[in-house]
C-alpha cells in the first residue's frame, strides 16, 4: 500500500536483499525502483517515469535528498548519481559519517539490520493496466530514503548498473591511491 506523509508525498519501499554494499564505510549504490515490477501495493512504475522530474531537478541545480526513514529532519548523506536506465531508478551516493545518523546507518547496513530503500514522490500521471494495477507513468521524485521495511523486494542496494568508463577510471584511481599509501607506509 502506498503511504502519504504530512507533505502529501507517496512512498515506495525497495529491498536491498542480501547484496548490501558499503564501500569505504559509506558508499552505497543500487536500484531504488525497478520498472515493470508490481510492488506490494499493487503499483507498477513505467519506464521513463522519473525522466521529467530528474531533468527539472538538474535544471534547478538541486539534488534528490538521501534521508533516514523519510524524515526530512534527518538527511544522512548525498546521492551523487540518480539516473534512469533500462532496469529502473539507479542511485549511487555516500552516507555522511560526520552525521551521527549517517554513522548509525552505515553500521546498520553493514550488520544487515537495514535492508530497504524507499522513494518519496508525488504522482503526476498514472493509469490502470488490464490487470487493474496502477501504472505510475510520471513521478515527481523528492527523495530516496534508507528504511527498515521494503515495498519492492527485487530492488536493492548492491545491484550495479552497467559500468561507465569514468566510473572505472575513478575506481582504478582509488585502488592505485590506496596501493601508493600502503607502499609509502611500508617504506
Amino acid at each position: 500500500m502506498t503511504q502519504l506523509d504530512a507533505f502529501g508525498l507517496e512512498h515506495k519501499y525497495c529491498s536491498f536483499d542480501s547484496e548490501v554494499a558499503l564501500r569505504d564505510g559509506c558508499r552505497i549504490e543500487g536500484y531504488a525502483s525497478l520498472f515493470g515490477h508490481t510492488d506490494q501495493g499493487g503499483d507498477v512504475v513505467a519506464r521513463g517515469a522519473y525522466s521529467a522530474s530528474l531533468k527539472r531537478i538538474a535544471e534547478a541545480g538541486r539534488a534528490v535528498k538521501l534521508l533516514w526513514q523519510h524524515d526530512p529532519a534527518q538527511p544522512i548523506g548525498i546521492w551523487d548519481e540518480v539516473s534512469e536506465d533500462d532496469r529502473g531508478l539507479y542511485v549511487k551516493g555516500r552516507l555522511l559519517t560526520e552525521v551521527s545518523r549517517g554513522r548509525e546507518a552505515a553500521s546498520l547496513i553493514e550488520a544487515g539490520a537495514i535492508d530497504g530503500l524507499s522513494i518519496g514522490y508525488r504522482t503526476v500521471r498514472a493509469s490502470k493496466d488490464a490487470d487493474g494495477r496502477r501504472v505510475l507513468n510520471e513521478l515527481d521524485l523528492w527523495e530516496v530514503s534508507l528504511v527498515t521495511f521494503p515495498m519492492l523486494p527485487e530492488a536493492r542496494i548492491g545491484a550495479k548498473a552497467d559500468a561507465r568508463p569514468d566510473d572505472l577510471f575513478r575506481e582504478l584511481a582509488e585502488i592505485f591511491g590506496a596501493a601508493r599509501q600502503t607502499l609509502a607506509a611500508a617504506t
